[in-house]
């Protein structure tokens, strides 16, 4: 199940839609089969990433842990700043920010925007929802953008 996004808001199709579980946007990232991240949209300047509910993700009470949120931040926000070369960036998180706005269960999805990219640092908000729409989070962060470098051969 999709949760919608806010109507004024015009997200772009995935081109990634089918990547192996620890990818996200086409960058290998074992941690994004980890936490079940599935990047569901990216492009002009925004993405959308869905955590997938993991019982080893709750808090004592059941709901998703505060940290399993702040890292569905951090990969949604990092993914917004790199969104208009996703496979050609990486990033680098320098600051984060995080606001808990309510205790969220089953699966989450965060969108996050670039507010502004420049030539080696860039701004990012987003916002986490639960699959009942309820609001869990908001965040701000700042990253610096770099261009990814192939691998060397035989490594």
């Amino acid at each position: 199940m999709s949760i919608p996004l806010s109507p004024s808001i015009d997200m772009p199709s995935n081109p990634f839609e089918h990547e192996a579980p620890d990818m996200l946007f086409g960058l290998p990232m074992p941690m994004a089969r980890a936490m079940a991240l599935r990047g569901e949209r990216i492009g002009d300047d925004m993405a959308q990433v869905r955590m997938g509910f993991k019982p080893d993700q709750a808090n004592s009470r059941g709901d998703v842990h505060g940290g399993a949120i702040a890292s569905l931040l951090d990969c949604a926000l990092a993914s917004a700043v790199r969104a208009h070369d996703p496979a050609a960036y990486g990033v680098a998180t320098i600051d984060l920010t995080l606001h808990f706005v309510a205790a969220g269960s089953g699966d989450m999805v965060a969108t996050a925007h670039c507010e502004r990219r420049g030539r080696s640092i860039s701004f990012a908000r987003g916002e986490v929802r639960a699959a009942d729409g309820t609001l869990v989070a908001l965040a701000t962060g700042t990253f610096k953008l770099m261009a990814r470098t192939p691998a060397p051969a035989g490594a």
